[in-house]
């Protein structure tokens, strides 16, 4: 007598195949606007893209480099002594960066490379190129602030900074 053993039955495997979707092109191309809007927005009011060109910042920032420069912050916060910031040159894309010094009502001096503010003299631990700069006690005027770069190696008159309007301060650069 055989004895026939029943196999257990098998499951039929199954696999689910997503049917391809055609492409909706208006989806794609008003996401994409949103995207581009969105950037352009945030470039212009938040996070300006800037190229560094110049060794005026030397050593802090190179002669070459790329930066975000934080254009709302100074609505947030108010300049600090010492504190690297953004201004506005001339037109719509051209962009400094310098370091505040002095404020409104202070006094400002130079005496054989040294700067003194109020007569006291400013520790600069960031400034390492030797500088014979020397410059009259002057006092920053209201709405001025008194701005240098790091790099003070070059002669006083070649030098983009001293006294600005408060209102060309754009941001801070984020690096």
């Amino acid at each position: 007598m055989t004895m026939k053993t029943e196999e257990p039955p098998q499951e039929e495997s199954s696999t689910f195949v997503r049917p391809k979707k055609k492409t909706d092109w208006r989806v794609v191309a008003i996401r994409g606007g949103i995207i581009a809007a969105v950037t352009v927005l945030v470039c212009l009011f938040i996070l300006r893209p800037m190229v560094i060109s110049g060794k005026s910042m030397a050593p802090t920032y190179s002669g070459h480099g790329f930066t975000f420069a934080f254009l709302p912050y100074f609505k947030m916060y108010d300049p600090q002594r010492k504190q690297i910031v953004v201004l506005k040159h001339a037109g719509f894309n051209t962009f400094l960066l310098k370091r505040i010094i002095a404020f409104p009502g202070e006094t400002v001096e130079f005496r054989n490379g040294v700067v003194y503010v109020n007569g006291r003299e400013l520790d600069e631990p960031y400034v390492e190129y030797p500088c014979d700069w020397n410059l009259a006690l002057c006092e920053v005027p209201h709405g001025k602030i008194f701005v240098l770069g790091d790099n003070r190696s070059m002669p006083i008159r070649n030098h983009m900074g001293g006294m600005i309007d408060q209102s060309r301060l754009a941001g801070v650069p984020i690096w």
